[in-house]
């Protein structure tokens, strides 16, 4: 599984992110180890406190494990993979809380230690964390016989269109595929050899080369919105300025905005909106399923747990019914057949508890796969709907140039431009009824 830390504070943040019920399906809070408080914001509150008796700000240790989305991945697999990594990284005994999350068909684990050390009061050193992470990853990967990453195998063969957080939270707030950006950016620097390739590349799908506030060389699209080419495109500062030239020789943010909005039309913005109706449209029937399958999902999980409650206050009946009372209690731990019958007690626990986790486990795989299920049906719509958007950007560029045109030809170019979305949409409801 793919493991991913940070050293970080702000617990309040934290404890709010790892309990969204708004951005996953399933949250499940599964163990809240070595803290007075019982839930997790005021466990989390917990290690701020007793790290203001130190100077650390950076005083919780936070972790993500990833499975490959193909396989079953039962509790015991990522509490093994925590022990492990609590003993490389020197996290033994810490407090630690451990959270689920599923969403689209996909069960992942977040773990979060303290790093104060409360004997010396002063934060765990964690060196080369990463890189250890990056060792316990592989070996979990050969452990357990999954297909390896190639990016885990050679950082070579890393994917080229990994993002950051940055990269991520810009491409969700434009309601946009990270990988899709950075595919076009990167396919623009990939076909140019100078400053006038690139900046006609770029150009194709709506974005126009400028001279950043802060960031160096950026490029920004009709909305406005900014692009840093090194962290877009991949590439070092240097190598930028070696293509590009002297970046005081580009125009700056606000001149190249007030180009853009001079040059934009109402019509224009009638028509982007147009398209993101559409796709809000095609997919609404997938969030219908979606929000009932949820719902289904916890009532199921509510129900199995309210059985199992029930059947362990049976079973814990019984197990206490079995012991001898009064002066035959006495009698049978002289005879040792009192502790014969504890032990017998204690095997039958351990026993029920690995049923009771076997259930639960083989009720989120089932779950896990309707979920995957359905998740593979909306998949190719939103697939489609970013090709359509590139598409967009290219259709951005023509009604940029058709502003020059005589209003005949412009009007005549926007009706042939409209009634291809439009049948690029009925062929989409001819194909899925569903999308009616």
């Amino acid at each position: 599984m793919i493991l991913k830390g940070s050293q970080r504070g702000g617990a309040r943040q934290l404890a709010t992110h790892l309990l969204k019920v708004e951005e996953n399906e399933h949250v499940e809070i599964h163990e809240i180890y070595g803290f007075v408080s019982e839930d997790l914001d005021g466990a989390l509150r917990e290690i701020h406190a007793i790290s203001q008796g130190t100077r650390c700000k950076q005083f919780m240790f936070s972790l993500s494990l990833n499975p490959p989305q193909s396989e079953s991945v039962p509790v015991e697999y990522f509490e093994k993979a925590l022990t492990d990594i609590e003993k490389e990284l020197k996290l033994e005994n810490q407090p630690r809380a451990i959270v689920f999350h599923e969403k689209e068909g996909r069960r992942h684990c977040h773990a979060v230690w303290s790093r104060i050390d409360t004997n010396e009061m002063k934060a765990i050193n964690l060196p080369y964390f990463k890189m250890k992470l990056q060792n316990i990853s592989r070996q979990l990967y050969f452990q357990y016989g999954w297909q390896m990453p190639l990016g885990l195998m050679n950082k070579e063969e890393r994917n080229p269109l990994n993002f950051s957080l940055k990269e991520w939270q810009q491409a969700k707030r434009l309601q946009e595929d990270p990988k899709v950006i950075k595919q076009l950016f990167q396919g623009c620097w990939a076909v140019s050899d100078n400053k006038t390739s690139l900046e006609k590349a770029l150009n194709e799908y709506g974005y126009y080369l400028a001279k950043g506030d802060r960031r160096g060389f950026v490029a920004i699209d009709y909305r406005g919105e900014v692009y840093s080419l090194s962290r877009w495109m991949g590439v070092k500062t240097k190598d930028l300025k070696h293509r590009l030239g002297n970046l005081e020789a580009l125009p700056g943010t606000k001149e190249v905005n007030a180009q853009i909005a001079g040059r934009m039309s109402q019509m224009l913005e009638t028509y982007i909106c147009q398209v993101q109706s559409g796709m809000n449209k095609s997919l609404e029937p997938f969030r219908q399923k979606k929000e009932s399958m949820k719902d289904s999902h916890r009532t199921q999980r509510q129900d199995l747990k309210k059985r199992q409650n029930e059947r362990r206050k049976d079973e814990e009946k019984k197990r206490y019914q079995r012991l001898p009372k009064g002066f035959k209690s006495l009698w049978a731990r002289m005879t040792g057949k009192y502790q014969k019958i504890r032990a017998q007690n204690e095997r039958e626990v351990k026993n029920l508890n690995i049923r009771d986790r076997e259930e639960k486990q083989a009720l989120i795989d089932r779950q896990l796969t309707d979920r995957q299920n359905l998740q593979d049906q909306v998949r190719p719509i939103k697939r489609q709907h970013q090709k359509l958007a590139i598409q967009l950007k290219k259709d951005v560029v023509q009604y940029l140039e058709m502003r020059e045109m005589p209003e005949a030809i412009f009007q005549q170019k926007l009706f042939d431009a409209e009634d291809r979305l439009t049948k690029t949409f009925i062929r989409r409801r001819d194909y899925d009824p569903e999308m009616n």
